[in-house]
């Protein structure tokens, strides 16, 4: 599935730090190949496990890995970010991020954005974690207050996770996650 040539949907892709942060180069491309605009927000933590490089070549932009990052122009590059995208997608969520999100706190570029976020814009989490995290009734609730606030999931799965257990926590499949990106896009 791909985008109409004549309109390319912004979309910010947030990158928190799990282990499966390196897929997130993989839904990068995968989104630019299907005609996105794509704009990458790291966490601190997100670069624990991948730099920005491989995001910057990928989506030929610069990454913002700072709320002080700052481009040309006069307006901060979070408030420019969240006013022009079409989608933010956050993969993988941790349950950190899921926590800052839910209850509004905003102390890094991208909780900054998702709070900026414009109106119209759709917001897509993939949650990466233990399974004991995902399921702990905090993480729960969270999930269920980003929900009822119209935020979409996809995911966790199941499988074994990088902690050595198995169970449920494992990021979506990354076409997955693209597929369901795509579509929220062309929806908008």
């Amino acid at each position: 599935m791909s985008v109409k040539a004549n309109s390319r949907p912004n979309v910010v892709l947030g990158v928190t730090g799990s282990i499966a942060a390196y897929k997130a180069a993989d839904l990068c491309s995968q989104l630019v190949k299907a005609g996105c605009n794509v704009r990458v927000v790291m966490t601190a933590d997100a670069q624990r496990f991948i730099t920005p490089l491989p995001f910057k070549t990928l989506s030929r932009h610069a990454v913002v890995t700072d709320l002080y990052d700052e481009e040309e122009g006069w307006q901060p590059t979070h408030i420019r970010l969240a006013d022009e995208a079409d989608l933010l997608l956050i993969a993988p969520a941790t349950a950190n991020c899921l926590a800052k999100l839910a209850h509004g706190h905003s102390d890094d570029a991208l909780t900054c954005i998702a709070l900026a976020l414009n109106p119209k814009a759709k917001l897509l989490i993939a949650p990466a974690m233990n399974g004991k995290m995902w399921l702990h009734p905090a993480t729960q609730q969270n999930v269920r207050s980003l929900q009822q606030r119209g935020a979409k999931l996809i995911g966790p799965e199941e499988g074994i996770l990088s902690c050595g257990y198995e169970g449920l926590g494992r990021l979506w499949e990354v076409n997955g996650i693209v597929m369901a990106a795509l579509k929220l896009v062309a929806r908008s």
